[in-house]
């Protein structure tokens, strides 16, 4: 059972990163109208830079995929890790979105945890 709850939460988990990889490159996802002045800035300043988006957007799908797959889902989970801690600082500085982004940060490291004993050759 446990293992079917892990699969559910991991094909949520990175169907919605290959969505937002892909909107990086498609656009099709309206930017809302109220969002605060700082996060206005925040992102425009990252699109100045041409490269950044493009870049997290392929991580992002790379790692949603990664993620989905049960045999690589340690590997998903360590792509997706950073760009999982940016979402958190920014939804911290921004509150409005930090419930979503901490039970995705909580299915981050639950994975992690799980696949524990694949991450230890690197430390050692």
């Amino acid at each position: 059972m446990k293992q079917k709850i892990l699969f559910g939460m991991s094909l949520i988990f990175g169907l919605m990163f290959i969505n937002a990889g892909l909107n990086k490159f498609l656009n099709y996802i309206p930017v809302p109208d109220d969002l605060p002045e700082k996060l206005v800035k925040m992102m425009n300043a990252f699109t100045e830079i041409g490269w950044l988006m493009p870049l997290v957007g392929v991580t992002e799908i790379a790692g949603g995929i990664l993620f989905i797959v049960p045999k690589t889902r340690a590997l998903g989970a360590v792509i997706i890790f950073p760009i999982m801690i940016g979402i958190l600082l920014v939804n911290i500085t921004e509150p409005s979105g930090l419930p979503v982004a901490l039970v995705l940060f909580a299915i981050n490291l639950w994975v992690v945890f799980e696949n524990k004993d694949k991450y230890f050759p690197m430390v050692r």
